[in-house]
């Protein structure tokens, strides 16, 4: 799961490249405000006049991060309200919406994961298997594959966290032991941080972008997208991602040796320090099993039973995905394995979640939807289209997701998608193609920012280490940037076109 991370672990000429860009858009944000408030734009009604001003203010704030980013989502609505483009009601209902509890429960089941270090259990269980042993490349590949399945179902920047350490660990013994290429210690963490980007495009839940492209597209086009016919073409993407990301890192930090005898005691003994698996992680592991149960039976018991079938219908009906992430999360607090005979999970613990991305979903899902209700949205798709006329959903899916890569580079991907998403469904109505493969495109390309610590949260982790120059991020990065613009469309293309 992708989220958003303040840039305080990064120091340096980073540092203060993002003091100046908090002080520039401390200024140009009301500036901005003022000014479009202040133009003549006789296209646009009153409410949709002053929301456009709202919105470009939102933008410069996002961009800037010269408020904290849910600070930001907040001030959106609000001054919606101030300036009567929608009533309280209407411009805070968003915050409600089911999708903001499929937010919640998926995040509270990923801290419990982190609480009960199942996370931690699960990557040296793996990479203790014979078949890796003490082959570099073999702990390579097993140590990416770890970061992107993790992180499809839990925090990206916990997964960063938790793996980290281990890679250090590792990189540091086999530099001890053996000649080995110095660059393979590079390309290892940023493995890390690599693989936790696009294990997320795989679920709905695995970040914040997916979940607020389809709740746009329920919003605003009326297309209900669930659990497993996400993964049904998002999992290739993450696939065919990560496939080329080893291939890539095996190749440009190859290690040069075969075999670090010594290597596969280090994970050994870290396992065993985990102790047995306790009564608090078999309780998670059941509320995680459950949920992802009823997360994905909806979508196979349709093509088991038949579309019709009343038990598919209702179960789809009654245990939507954000009830079945509440239905796990209440489980968490029935089971045991808390200290003190306690639960698994405490509320205490429960409430360490990201509650600033929840607000900034719901703060995009606000301005998205006073941008259609105000014609706002259908102003500035016809606009698009009358400058770059766009004529092919092909053309329109590949523009989305190469400005969505390089724009959320220097900018949260979560703000980034609430900001463009709408836009690009207006753009797409405007020119009269289907906006599901550019809205969707756009989402999974949102997340894989990958050149710069500030990018995501996973560079910054990895780049905090003090192992990772800045030069080879951007060097790896911007070609996996590349790969992206070219798989994430042609994918999305071939099964949603």
């Amino acid at each position: 799961m992708n989220d958003h991370l303040s840039v305080s672990r990064i120091s340096g000429p980073e540092q203060q490249f993002d003091r100046i860009r908090k002080r520039v858009g401390a200024i140009l944000a009301p500036a901005v405000f003022l000014g479009i408030l202040a133009l003549p734009l006789p296209s646009l009604t009153v409410p949709a006049h002053r929301l456009a001003a709202v919105f470009a203010m939102v933008v410069v704030l996002w961009v800037t991060e010269a408020l904290p980013l849910p600070v930001t989502a907040l001030v959106g609505p609000m001054l919606a309200v101030m300036l009567g483009v929608a009533p309280a009601q209407g411009a805070f209902a968003p915050f409600a919406n089911p999708l903001i509890f499929l937010f919640i429960g998926s995040f509270i089941l990923s801290r419990a994961i982190f609480v009960h270090h199942l996370n931690e259990r699960i990557a040296y269980s793996v990479m203790s298997w014979k078949i890796i042993g003490p082959r570099p490349m073999r702990i390579l590949f097993a140590y990416g594959a770890i970061a992107a399945v993790t992180s499809a179902w839990m925090s990206n920047t916990a997964t960063a966290a938790m793996l980290l350490p281990i890679g250090l660990s590792l990189v540091a013994f086999m530099e001890k032991e053996s000649d080995i290429n110095p660059k393979f210690g590079t390309v290892m963490l940023l493995t890390t941080a690599y693989g936790c980007s696009l294990g997320g495009l795989a679920t709905i839940i695995g970040t914040p972008p997916n979940v607020i492209a389809v709740g746009m597209l329920e919003e605003f086009v009326g297309v209900r997208i669930s659990f497993l016919e996400w993964m049904s073409f998002a999992v290739p993407v993450a696939l065919v991602l990560l496939v080329f990301l080893l291939l890539y890192v095996a190749w440009v930090g190859a290690p040069g040796i075969r075999e670090i005898p010594g290597t596969e005691r280090i994970i050994q003994q870290r396992r065993k320090d985990l102790g047995p698996m306790t009564t608090g992680e078999r309780s998670v592991l059941i509320a995680f099993g459950v949920t992802v149960a009823l997360w994905v039976m909806p979508g196979v018991l349709p093509i088991v039973l038949g579309a019709d079938h009343p038990f598919a219908v209702g179960l789809a009906a009654a245990v939507p995905v954000s009830v079945a992430a509440l239905i796990g999360t209440t489980l968490l607090f029935v089971l045991p394995g808390g200290g003190d005979g306690g639960p698994a999970l405490t509320w205490k613990e429960a409430a360490g979640i990201d509650w600033g991305t929840i607000l900034l979903f719901g703060g995009g899902l606000s301005l998205g939807g006073l941008a259609f209700s105000t014609g706002l949205a259908e102003v500035l798709g016809r606009g698009v289209t009358g400058l770059f006329p766009i004529s092919s959903v092909v053309v329109l899916t590949y523009v989305s997701a190469g400005f969505l890569i390089f724009f959320t580079e220097a900018m949260s991907n979560t703000a980034a998608t609430n900001v463009m998403i709408p836009v690009i469904i207006s753009i797409a109505q405007g020119a009269g193609v289907d906006p599901i493969p550019p809205a969707i495109a756009a989402s999974l390309a949102a997340s894989i920012a990958v050149m710069l610590p500030v990018s995501t949260p996973p560079n910054a982790i990895v780049y905090s280490s003090g192992r990772v120059p800045i030069t080879s991020m951007i060097k790896y990065g911007i070609v996996i940037d590349i790969v992206a613009l070219a798989v994430i469309p042609t994918i999305v293309l071939l099964f949603l076109g």
